[in-house]
Formats: C-alpha cells, sequence, structure tokens
C-alpha cells in the first residue's frame, strides 16, 4: 500500500523511481547544470531539484546506493540522512568520495534512494535507574567479531 507524498520539481530534475516492484528505496537524481567532480575523501551537498510535502509522522531517510559505494567507494556522509516533515527546501544529498580516483556526477546520474518511514515520537521519562541486562554497559564491540 503506498502513501501519497506530494513533491514539486525544479526545472530538469527526474522524479523518484523505484526500479523493482520489491524495492523499498526510490532512487533520487542529480539536478547539476555543469558536472561535478568530486575528489577521494571530498564531500559535498548535491542538488536533486526535488520539493517534498512530507506528511506529518514520516520523515524521508536518504540512504547511500549500494552500487555507488561499492564500485566508487561513494557514500553519504550522514547515512542515513533525515528529512522532516516540516522541511521545504530542496533535497540536497551530501555525498563523500572513499574512494581512490576523482568521481564525476553528471546531471541525471543516480546518486542516493529515498525511503518514506513512519516516526514514533518518544515522551522522555527521567529516572533515577534502568532495569540491568546480561550484556549491561559493554558495547562498541563487546558481542566480538566472531559468529560463534
Amino acid at each position: 500500500m503506498a502513501t501519497e507524498l506530494k513533491f514539486m520539481v525544479k526545472k530538469g530534475a527526474k522524479v523518484p523511481v523505484y526500479k523493482t516492484s520489491g524495492a523499498a528505496g526510490a532512487d533520487v537524481c542529480a539536478c547539476i547544470e555543469t558536472p561535478v567532480i568530486l575528489k577521494p575523501f571530498e564531500r559535498t551537498a548535491v542538488p536533486t531539484g526535488l520539493f517534498f510535502e512530507i506528511p506529518e509522522g514520516y520523515e524521508i531517510q536518504v540512504r547511500p546506493r549500494s552500487g555507488l559505494a561499492l564500485k566508487n567507494g561513494i557514500a553519504l556522509v550522514n547515512a542515513p540522512g533525515t528529512i522532516d516533515s516540516d522541511y521545504r527546501g530542496e533535497l540536497c544529498v551530501i555525498l563523500i568520495n572513499l574512494g581512490t580516483e576523482d568521481f564525476t556526477i553528471h546531471n541525471g546520474d543516480r546518486i542516493a534512494q529515498i525511503v518514506l518511514s513512519p516516526v514514533l515520537k518518544a515522551s522522555f521519562i527521567e529516572v533515577s535507574s534502568i532495569s540491568v541486562t546480561e550484556r549491561g554497559e559493554n558495547g562498541f564491540g563487546s558481542t566480538g567479531v566472531s559468529g560463534n
């Protein structure tokens, strides 16, 4: 079941597209006048020409494309990025080149994917103690690497 998502496009922008029937994310494309060269370890915000009216109670998550990550080392600096329901500006994608070679972004290139997700809001309740678990305060690799 689809949720309606209203949006506007700047001239030359491409409408988000689900590439397969089972895709969770819709691809978004660069909307740029001239190619952008992203050198290794550089980052930049790439405009998409898309402006969304996200329903209250939802967010758009901006996620990397796995093919760009594997083949070229292109990632999102803040993955997943969150677009809040009250934001009305242009969706820009913050890309970083973690590869070893320059990467050129052309107008119309698929640069990320977006997922519409429901948002649950928490009621924060301050307490003097929290429950104890087997794991406790052990974090950052405390469960090991091996699958055993």
